[in-house]
């Protein structure tokens, strides 16, 4: 059987195996298609059920999680946490309290960590959780209570050497102040590298809250370098205005990018002065509302309801909002307007097809296992502080994250050349976070 043959064959059987899950099933494809030269070089790989394992989350923990209302109501919401792999270290990743949330989303989120958590070349597994509870119009008395009793289930299966979450969608510095007081009430014990996100006074890590959106900026910025450019002076559209987005924002422009549009679920706002970053954080950030609320304060600012944000003429563009916001279409009129380059600040954020257009037209595409890996970084900076007892300046933070950022995009680049894909981020991403976890695998035998 040849090798391409036999990948079929493994992510036949991946589809089998978990069926109804669009999202793992395209992130396991993206993974897929880059293991054909890596088996071809090292076919051990392919003859020691290591890929099968590897699609396997070493445990799927699914639970009820029963909260009251202010009204005095009961609601029943449910909890995932998926520990996918700990071969590197103690599984890290987020929580995502978000409607939408699945199983098939936890395990796609928490697949793409392993990858990511190895391009870091930091000690730390892969893992991902949440709940489909929806946080948005909540009072904070019933986000309290929701996050206490998510928590009195997720304490059993969680710790600085097993298992560390983080925030994601949903879940911010409010959210895991909850969980984390909530974990100390009922483990007796102030253990502050069981979460990352913590407040800066109780064992947080400065950098933190910027650490994704900047990292997707400093990878950018690596990306244009290696084509012999800049940020300098560069039109660009970041979707989204959560926190990733608001970031890569502050840090474009500290870098000479001048973002001129972002969005929200709504709409999207076009500024071609530049996206006044004070303005946006007090909208999003402090007063919670819509985006269209930029433009009514900004006369030459224009807002587009509904539509698409990548109608806007750029030539960076940094899909920082939600899986499969970026499609075929859209990449389409991106390339049709120049775009030079694309950073994935969210996860998955681009559809296969998508992905395809901007690589068959050369673009500089970076998936969000490189680009946006910025923020479990810092989240392991933090792990890294808490051990030590230490805290570190904002400086120095970002520092480190600068350096680490580089280092992703090095071993990108590097990788892809040695297996015959120059250029080729997404290869490169998966080829080197996969041989990393792969070699850890195969020293520790048949687990």
């Amino acid at each position: 059987m040849s090798v391409r043959d036999r990948v079929e064959e493994i992510y036949e059987q991946v589809l089998l195996r978990n069926a109804g899950e669009p999202e793992f099933h395209q992130a396991a494809a993206e993974v897929f298609e880059s293991l054909h030269v890596v088996l071809e070089r090292h076919p051990r790989y392919a003859d020691s059920g290591l890929i099968e394992r590897l699609c396997e989350p070493e445990r799927q923990i699914i639970f009820r999680v029963p909260w009251t209302d202010d009204n005095g109501n009961v609601h029943v919401n449910r909890g995932f946490r998926v520990q996918y792999n700990s071969v590197l270290g103690p599984y890290k990743g987020g929580l995502r309290f978000h409607p939408s949330v699945n199983l098939g989303i936890v395990k796609f989120l928490g697949f793409e960590q392993i990858f990511k958590n190895a391009l870091t070349g930091l000690p730390i597994g892969g893992g991902k959780g949440g709940s489909d509870f929806d946080p948005k119009g909540r009072s904070e008395a019933e986000i309290m209570r929701f996050c206490q009793s998510f928590m009195t289930e997720l304490q059993r299966h969680i710790g600085e050497y097993t298992d560390v979450p983080a925030g994601d969608i949903g879940v911010g510095g409010r959210e895991i102040g909850y969980l984390f007081g909530q974990y100390k009430r009922l483990t007796n014990s102030f253990e502050s590298g069981v979460l990352t996100g913590k407040g800066l006074n109780w064992g947080g890590s400065m950098v933190r809250t910027e650490a994704t959106g900047y990292g997707v900026a400093y990878f950018t910025a690596e990306m244009m370098a290696a084509k012999g450019e800049s940020l300098e002076g560069k039109k660009v559209v970041v979707s989204g205005s959560g926190n990733v987005a608001i970031y890569a924002i502050e840090k474009v422009h500290q870098l000479g990018g001048t973002v001129v549009a972002c969005s929200d679920s709504a709409g999207y706002v076009v500024d071609p002065k530049g996206i006044d970053l004070e303005l946006l954080k007090e909208i999003k950030e402090v007063k919670r509302a819509r985006i269209s609320e930029y433009a009514d304060q900004v006369p030459h600012a224009t807002y587009v309801e509904g539509g698409s944000i990548w109608d806007v003429e750029c030539e960076i563009a940094l899909p920082c909002a939600t899986q499969n916001e970026l499609d075929e279409v859209a990449a389409k009129k991106l390339v049709a307007c120049g775009v030079q380059a694309v950073a994935e600040g969210a996860n998955m954020p681009t559809t296969a097809q998508g992905i395809k257009v901007f690589r068959d037209a050369g673009v500089a595409f970076a998936p969000g296992k490189a680009a946006n890996a910025g923020g479990v970084a810092t989240s392991a900076l933090e792990m890294q502080q808490n051990a030590s007892r230490d805290s570190w300046s904002f400086e120095y933070t970002d520092e480190r994250l600068s350096k680490i950022m580089r280092g992703i995009h090095e071993r990108c680049i590097t990788t892809a050349a040695e297996y015959g894909q120059p250029g080729d981020y997404v290869h490169g991403a998966n080829i080197a976070g996969f041989v990393k976890v792969a070699d850890a695998m195969f020293a520790m035998g048949v687990i």
